[in-house]
């Protein structure tokens, strides 16, 4: 854990001062640490989630940092909570200035073993859910006075084996992403996605015990030769997010060190450590709570 007290981003303090940026899934892992940096950076940041306990531990985590956070808890899956949730934002803060549409969650089975409830429940939660939020963002603030939305999906080129609900759902929101690119360009409004690869965060904890070996093997079929952070995510976010980005929509950001590129029979030479140190490829660490995911913390920090 880095000793800083404070989120230490490569962007400019004051970057998103005067903004409303709404982060789903904020209670943990990527959106935790995404809402941390853009609160750092001046955003009043509207942290969304099922569970107002965890929400609340981020709030006073943020406000400990010196930023300005509030918190909504509902089930992006239902629409009528959806809908009346944004109201509430767009009262209580005037508009929506950015959304980071990062709540999601899958779980490891084969295709024949999943369950039409099963199916739905991801494809709810990565896509379903994701839309909805999106679009009464986009309704009910965007439209009038533009915005930034960043939809987070995942490493799902060339197949999400034994997590196919959740590739089919985030493929479905990278198209989501494309078309609400152009439908919502005249309002001034850019959509835009960031695909995560293998990044060590929370999320990993969620995952069986069973699953720990394979987990902690991915590393070695990076390219890069080492796990992603949050804070690598994180501020691939932010980019999008921010005036820089003006010219860039309906595209995907990829974090994952050269991931989709591996091919079978390719002889590829993972870095060593001292090559990973080296200035272009060196681990960002930028979150101050950052914590290592469980299933590394009897071996170590994941790029050991």
């Amino acid at each position: 854990m880095n000793a800083s007290s404070r989120y230490r981003s490569v962007f400019s303090p004051g970057l998103f001062a005067g903004q409303v940026i709404v982060v789903t899934g904020g209670g943990s892992g990527i959106g935790r640490c995404t809402a941390h940096e853009l609160a750092s950076l001046g955003a009043q940041v509207v942290l969304v989630g099922r569970k107002a306990e965890k929400l609340q531990q981020v709030q006073a985590e943020i406000a400990g940092a010196g930023g300005k956070a509030s918190i909504q808890a509902f089930d992006i899956r239902q629409e009528e909570a959806v809908r009346a949730a944004i109201a509430d934002i767009v009262a209580t803060h005037g508009r929506i200035d950015g959304l980071v549409n990062n709540a999601g969650g899958q779980y490891i089975t084969p295709l024949a073993a999943i369950s039409a409830k099963g199916w739905e429940a991801v494809i709810h939660t990565n896509l379903t859910g994701g839309f909805l939020v999106a679009r009464e963002c986009f309704v009910q603030s965007m439209q009038a006075r533009g915005g930034a939305i960043v939809n987070i999906v995942a490493d799902m080129w060339g197949s999400m084996p034994h997590m196919g609900h959740s590739g089919a759902a985030r493929a479905g929101m990278v198209s989501f992403t494309e078309t609400a690119a152009l439908e919502w360009a005249a309002s001034g409004v850019r959509v835009n996605a960031v695909a995560p690869g293998y990044i060590a965060s929370s999320g990993m904890d969620h995952y069986p015990p069973e699953a720990g070996d394979m987990l902690r093997a991915m590393r070695d079929t990076v390219p890069a030769g080492r796990f992603g952070n949050e804070a690598e995510t994180s501020a691939a976010i932010a980019f999008l997010l921010s005036p820089a980005a003006s010219f860039i929509s309906g595209s995907v950001l990829r974090v994952d060190g050269a991931r989709p590129q591996v091919r079978m029979g390719w002889p590829m030479a993972l870095p060593d450590a001292q090559v990973r140190q080296r200035t272009a490829v060196r681990p960002f660490d930028g979150f101050h709570l950052a914590q290592t995911p469980r299933v590394f913390q009897d071996g170590g920090e994941p790029n050991d």
